[in-house]
């Protein structure tokens, strides 16, 4: 054997151990993979690894289930009985701050009134109680009282719940990508809700009255009859609600329904704000529009994009009430203004959704939305309470 051979048979030699060595380290790699993946730990803010879920804006879910933390631990289909009762505390949250808040403003109102009523009765025992109502109605002293209870309800009841459900304040507002455009965009969007809205209650106040029965409140009539009044509801109605209802509803409502169930959290916060509202129509524009503000407000986690909006749409409803009585060409210019802008909302919301769905549910999460809520029983009683109330005015108003 000549010394090129042997050479060749060591180098050959060599050749067969590096590739054996580097098969043996690949086979090392690929079990370490299998073993971390096996026994990954989850993210906190993802114990659900949904896709579709915005991160992060549901908080640290290891405050509910501390095993997320554990390696190879599973969220089972339905939570366990500890998991299930600290989820039912977040609904109860909601639930508890919405019955106290409808409490709130109702006693104080008829409180407030009651007293002034009286005072006013006292130095003017000629006048009778209907009279000095239509005169509180009709200046700025209804629309005033208003104003501070619901700012002062509103305010109130979304601190308390904030506090007990950990929500910090500035997470409202810590704004994420977000630009001008999208403010624009999302106005747009919003008056076609608001648009689409308007002709769906007409219609279905067409279809009631048919039958002898009215859906809408009578409670504006009269009111805000002096400058100062109208001045004061304007305010309350553009500035002062569409601020402290999306602090209320989008900043403490959403948040904590949102613990573990995006969906369900959207559609309960959007169905709590239409109830608020009092009647059937403005049910209709509350609950579609509010879908549309808890989506914003999940996909930038800020209740900045659905102030804004909030905003723009009661400023806009305000001033085309006020061209009702407007002449037939300005109205119609006024309606031509309005379907151009509403068919331009139209697109812009099939661009929106073309890249932003409403956040789907996995199976995990949908034993944890309204099943879980439904254990609450001030989750219940709040929806309840609203149900009852709104059918309550409805039938006292026809009978």
């Amino acid at each position: 054997m000549t010394d090129n051979n042997i050479s060749s048979e060591q180098q050959y030699r060599a050749e067969i151990s590096i590739l054996n060595q580097e098969i043996i380290r690949l086979n090392e790699e690929l079990e370490k993979r299998e073993t971390e993946g096996k026994y990954k730990i989850k993210n906190k803010f993802d114990p659900f690894g949904n896709p579709t879920d915005y991160k992060y804006f549901n908080g640290d879910y290891s405050k509910i289930e501390p095993r997320v933390e554990e390696a190879g631990f599973s969220l089972p289909l339905e939570p366990a009985y500890d998991e299930r009762k600290k989820l039912r505390k977040f609904y109860s949250i909601g639930g508890s701050c919405m019955i106290f808040h409808y409490f709130f403003v109702e006693i104080l109102a008829y409180l407030i009134i009651t007293v002034m009523l009286f005072f006013m009765s006292k130095s003017s025992p000629d006048a009778s109680q209907a009279s000095i109502y239509a005169y509180m109605k009709g200046s700025s002293i209804i629309v005033g009282l208003n104003t501070l209870i619901y700012l002062s309800g509103n305010l109130l009841f979304a601190s308390i719940g904030m506090k007990r459900a950990g929500i910090r304040y500035t997470s409202l507002i810590r704004t994420n990508d977000f630009s001008f455009s999208d403010a624009v965009r999302y106005c747009m969007i919003g008056f076609f809700l608001w648009y689409i809205s308007y002709y769906i209650s007409v219609g279905i106040s067409d279809i009631f009255s048919q039958y002898g029965w009215s859906v809408t409140s009578s409670n504006m009539s009269g009111i805000a009859q002096t400058t100062l009044g109208y001045t004061v509801m304007l305010f309350y109605d553009c500035i002062i609600a569409p601020i402290t209802e999306e602090i209320f509803f989008r900043g403490m409502i959403l948040r904590t329904f949102s613990k573990a169930n995006q969906k369900f959290a959207i559609f309960a916060s959007a169905f709590f704000f239409g109830m608020t509202h009092g009647n059937v129509p403005q049910f209709i524009l509350a609950f579609i529009l509010g879908i549309f503000l808890a989506h914003i407000t999940l996909k930038h986690g800020s209740i900045i994009p659905s102030v804004i909006v909030h905003m723009f749409i009661n400023s806009v409803s305000s001033a085309i009430s006020e061209t009702s009585s407007a002449d037939i060409k300005i109205q119609f210019i006024i309606n031509m203004v309005c379907i151009v802008s509403a068919i331009l909302g139209l697109i812009m919301l099939f661009v929106f959704r073309a890249s932003n769905r409403i956040p789907s549910t996995t199976p995990q999460q949908a034993s944890r939305g309204y099943r879980v809520a439904c254990g609450s029983w001030a989750f219940v009683a709040a929806a309840g309470l609203m149900i009852f109330d709104m059918l309550y005015d409805i039938i006292n108003q026809n009978m």
